[in-house]
């Protein structure tokens, strides 16, 4: 199982994601692109790090929000949202090759990650971003997500990822952030749902029923209080139970 979180999601001399910590532990890094968070320096940084610390770079590829921190809902059309995925893909490209890495793999963030689950129209956009930046990256998404059946008709490795800290909908969506129980604080909780989304490829859902959910990657939310204690104590349940914690790119 891939053990993958959000980083690099502070601008200037602003920071919100525990980069250093996290990094010692996440086996992918999902890097913010400058559209909901980051900066050059930002992006330089955690890619230096990443690459030395063997750490799978990702690009997490945004609406151009910065003031809603890219989950606002917005309507960007097809051509100029192709176009924005394409120049947030390259920028990271660019200290992530000259770290000695490159750009594994692409994620979409918070209003675009759930927008492309069923809008075939904005998943189809985000592709052809993809294709457009070059390198044919992995696409990283929720399972079932128009998204990820857009990449897999591109040709592109489609790699399903569940989530420890985010409550689930019976149809095996996320819980919207603004009702209550979307994001789960316990960590003793958030610990005892990764492992049996690894091992037993299963969660309970909001309304109590068992919902299968198959991932090869686990995300933990960066910008969560405590987000790199809880990481590490994730990763140690799941090696404790026997799951190999590896990169999948």
């Amino acid at each position: 199982m891939d053990l993958n979180a959000d980083l690099g999601e502070g601008f200037g001399r602003w920071t919100l994601t525990e980069d250093e910590a996290l990094l010692t532990c996440v086996t992918s890094a999902n890097v913010a692109c400058g559209f909901h968070a980051g900066d050059a320096s930002v992006m330089r940084r955690v890619c230096d790090t990443a690459a030395a610390r063997g750490v799978r770079i990702g690009a997490q590829v945004s609406y151009r929000d910065l003031a809603g921190f890219g989950r606002r809902a917005m309507d960007v059309p097809s051509a100029e949202l192709t176009a924005e995925i394409a120049y947030q893909i390259g920028a990271l490209r660019v200290f992530a090759e000259a770290a000695g890495s490159t750009v594994s793999y692409v994620k979409p963030h918070g209003a675009l990650y759930n927008r492309t689950v069923r809008d075939d129209e904005q998943a189809a956009a985000v592709i052809e971003g993809v294709l457009l930046a070059g390198g044919r990256p992995a696409v990283l998404g929720l399972p079932g997500s128009r998204l990820l059946d857009r990449a897999e008709a591109a040709g592109l490795t489609a790699v399903e990822e569940a989530f420890a800290d985010r409550a689930y909908t019976p149809q095996g969506t996320l819980v919207p952030r603004g009702e209550e129980g979307a994001v789960l604080h316990d960590a003793d909780e958030v610990v005892r749902r990764s492992v049996g989304m690894a091992v037993e490829r299963a969660v309970t859902a909001a309304d109590g029923s068992r919902i299968r959910v198959g991932a090869r990657s686990l995300c933990v939310h960066g910008d969560t209080p405590g987000a790199a204690a809880l990481a590490r104590r994730v990763r140690t349940a799941l090696e404790d139970a026997g799951v190999s914690v590896r990169a999948f790119a």
